[in-house]
């Protein structure tokens, strides 16, 4: 997947101090691990989002589950089977009838949480000065004399050794260059086997055609359109690409565009949009959140929203947009009228944020916005086997407005202390009783990627890279054992030895 030159650095911060909460308001009831990313691998994030690691910008955090006020467990949901529930289907005939007509709703959805489907995420007030991170010249530096990562070394590392200098067979490069298993064949319709054909089927697909010869005619192959649907038959249960087709009719009162961004500074779109989306992001946190003007500034958007440690990478297996981070930009007659923020990922499309206009705050563009990005989902893994699920980051039962992605079926939770997945139907019941609960029920089942030899971990050291067990000879007795050891069982034996803990 990644070519040379692909790895993840980060810098650990531990988790002792609480913070406020942005749920029940707790002014230090909110816990978690963190750590500053200075660049990782789309593989490694995805590894760590299924540890329960969720990023704010390039601070990359945990949620201490069974100590914090309001305990957050990742979630994600099925793409492949997510069929639309009523109240979806409200949203979508909503947004097609404004579409259509040019009528605002008067009131807001009902069930439509205040927030976006991915809420305010980790501790916003952390700045990267604050953190006393090295200076960025100098992981620069680093980074530039690390070994390339077309193939990985891994030597046994003799711990039992004088405490002379350490030999160049301790010294490990970069690992990296990682490699996937075949995809499996994709699931579809029957192509030998041609479908009977509905004249309103037909008239659909020809105005998908249209729109899309429309998009390439304008040079822009980032427009995103629902792939048509094969025909229906009569009993078959309306699916979500054809509500979302609903909003390309002709003759409409207003255009609604979908159109994929990659957040890049070097990417001609972004540049070009990246002063409106920041004037959408400012509108939207202080009306919705209630920020003074300070708190939403230009800097906070780039911070927040487009400083991301995820580096673009491409498979021939993968996306034709590839992996990284992208903004899906909604736009409105040609303006920009919201933004998702997303992570795509190599088996999922991670859900960071959605700001938009409070205009149109009676669109319901919090769960529109979700159901756009599962039919994207589900329109990525036509060319990526792999890419199945839609992660919509937290869920927490504690607090009753956010309990709402849990409609998005079916879904799964993150059990906390084996991180195995479990249908939320089996989760509830356990939550009813305790905020903190383990979801799987096997007693004897633990954790199959449990920090195992912390010696192993790899870290970088004046710019190389090395086992800690090595760097611990070369400092003759660190005394950083203890951190190092939480850090890299928070991460897991995997990650550990893939991913780089700078050290001064």
């Amino acid at each position: 997947m990644a070519g040379n030159k692909s790895y993840t650095i980060v810098e650990y911060f531990g988790g002792d101090d609480g913070y406020r909460c942005g749920y029940c308001k707790n002014q230090i009831g909110n816990f978690s691990h963190g750590m500053w990313s200075h660049t990782m691998t789309v593989q490694d994030y995805q590894d760590l989002i299924d540890r329960g690691w969720r990023r704010s910008g390039k601070y990359v955090y945990k949620p201490i589950l069974h100590k914090t006020c309001c305990p957050q467990y990742t979630i994600r949901c099925h793409a492949l089977k997510f069929q639309p529930s009523k109240s979806h289907k409200k949203i979508l005939k909503k947004m097609n009838k404004f579409i259509s007509k040019g009528e605002l709703p008067k009131e807001q959805h009902e069930g439509e949480p205040m927030d976006s489907v991915s809420e305010e995420s980790g501790p916003r007030e952390l700045r990267h000065s604050e953190m006393k991170c090295p200076a960025s010249s100098d992981i620069q530096a680093a980074m530039a004399e690390c070994p390339t990562v077309a193939e990985v070394h891994k030597e046994d590392v003799d711990v039992t050794s004088t405490n002379s200098e350490t030999s160049r067979s301790d010294l490990v490069s970069v690992p990296g260059g990682r490699t996937t298993s075949a995809p499996k064949p994709g699931v579809g319709p029957d192509a030998n086997r041609p479908p009977c054909r509905k004249a309103k089927d037909v008239r659909k697909e020809r105005r998908l055609k249209k729109e899309q010869k429309k998009g390439d005619a304008d040079g822009d192959p980032s427009i995103v359109s629902p792939t048509p649907t094969s025909p229906s038959q009569n009993n078959s249960p309306k699916l979500l690409e054809d509500f979302i087709a609903e909003s390309l009719r002709d003759n409409s009162s207003h255009c609604l565009e979908v159109r994929l961004v990659p957040v890049s500074f070097e990417d001609p779109q972004f540049v070009a949009s990246y002063e409106q989306s920041a004037e959408v992001f400012s509108c939207y946190q202080m009306a919705v959140h209630g920020d003074d003007p300070s708190e939403c500034s230009e800097s906070e958007f780039r911070r927040f929203l487009c400083d991301s440690p995820l580096e673009a990478e491409y498979s021939p297996d993968g996306p034709e947009v590839g992996y990284g981070s992208f903004h899906q930009q909604y736009l409105l007659d040609g303006r920009i009228v919201a933004v998702g923020v997303i992570d795509i990922l190599p088996s999922c499309v991670s859900s960071v944020y959605l700001y938009y206009h409070p205009d149109f705050a009676s669109l319901s563009l919090g769960s529109y916005s979700a159901l756009r990005e599962i039919a994207f989902t589900r329109q990525l893994q036509k060319q990526s086997p792999k890419l199945s699920y839609y992660y919509m980051g937290f869920y927490i039962h504690s607090c009753p407005k956010m309990r709402y992605k849990g409609q998005y079926r079916p879904s799964d939770l993150l059990c906390p202390e084996t991180f195995v997945w479990v249908q939320i139907e089996r989760c509830l019941p356990p939550l009813e009783h305790s905020r903190y609960a383990r979801f799987n029920q096997d007693p004897d089942a633990g954790d199959v990627r449990a920090l195992k030899d912390v010696g192993k971990a790899l870290v970088l050291y004046r710019r190389t890279v090395m086992p800690y067990a090595a760097y611990s000879r070369k400092r003759k007795g660190s005394s950083d054992e203890t951190e190092v050891r939480q850090y890299a069982g928070l991460v897991g034996q995997d990650c550990a030895e893939r991913i780089l803990l700078y050290r001064t």
